[in-house]
């Protein structure tokens, strides 16, 4: 990519979801999203009302008056991306691709972050980490994470959220809420999700594309698995084969929604032809009910 077409892309692409976080995701993001717990702030004198629980015994016996401790949210998150850049994210048959809309919600979390002043850190993984963007505040460090976005060529084509998870394991000692920006088309999940799911505060994106859901009739098509390079031909005008194919698809999600919820994941499913602000902002309204 031509460095003027990548500033261009980049400057597309901040101009729209630095927007959207601002103007749709704010007050959202923020009530979803409270931090780590509380943090003590200073003390004043006691007034009727107060919780007795919160007075501050040492400074009441050395002052000889009633003072109440007063405490803060302690609102500086760290979050991270981990996004999937595996072969199978090249698909799409509608408006983008679904590494495309991977790389535009990402940002738009990005800016939710940066507009609320959390640490971000992005993960790219295919069946291995490719790269590691530690955690860092700015709006440069967020245009560099879109830029590194655009100009990634992974190095392998296959999928290991497994790995990505783990390795986030040995990074961060301490709990931090990750996204898993992912088509999901993986082996061996349950496992790990149920492990790091406990361990930090989880939630998925599942990006699809209609095509994965339902097959046209289009008679004779070659599909080709992006990750492993089979190619098999298929009958589409045939009607079992369709139902067999929308089936398989129906049982996939049912898998992965079970798995999922079993791990304590929040997650939402996103289609490619479609806007992804109503499913984000269900999504962060559930979170804010759960409190």
């Amino acid at each position: 990519m031509e460095p003027a077409e990548l500033l261009h892309k980049i400057r597309r692409i901040e101009i729209k979801t630095r927007s959207l976080s601002k103007s749709l995701f704010a007050g959202e993001y923020h009530s979803a999203f409270k931090g780590k717990g509380i943090l003590f702030d200073r003390v004043r004198e006691y007034e009727p009302g107060d919780d007795i629980r919160t007075i501050d015994w040492n400074v009441t016996a050395r002052l000889n008056h009633p003072y109440v401790k007063i405490f803060a949210e302690e609102r500086e998150l760290t979050v991270i991306l981990l996004i999937d850049v595996s072969a199978s994210a090249d698909f799409g048959t509608q408006t983008m691709l679904k590494r495309d809309m991977i790389i535009e919600l990402s940002a738009v979390l990005a800016f939710s972050a940066l507009n609320n002043n959390d640490k971000l850190g992005v993960l790219f993984y295919s069946s291995v980490v490719e790269k590691f963007i530690p955690p860092k505040k700015g709006k440069n460090h967020i245009l560099q994470i879109i830029r590194e976005m655009l100009e990634l060529k992974p190095r392998h084509k296959g999928t290991d959220l497994g790995s990505a998870l783990h390795y986030m394991g040995n990074v961060f000692k301490k709990r931090c809420t990750a996204f898993i920006i992912s088509d999901f088309l993986d082996q061996g999940l349950e496992k790990p999700l149920s492990i790091f799911g406990r361990r930090y505060d989880l939630i998925g994106l599942q990006i699809y594309d209609i095509r994965e859901q339902e097959m046209p009739e289009l008679g004779l098509i070659h599909f080709k698995n992006t990750e492993t390079g089979d190619l098999i031909l298929i009958d589409s005008d045939n009607t079992r084969m369709r139902q067999n194919y929308a089936l398989n698809w129906k049982m996939f999600n049912e898998n992965l929604d079970l798995m999922l919820r079993r791990a304590g994941v929040d997650h939402v499913k996103i289609r490619t032809d479609q806007s992804y602000i109503s499913p984000l902002l269900l999504l962060l309204r559930r979170r804010e009910r759960k409190g």
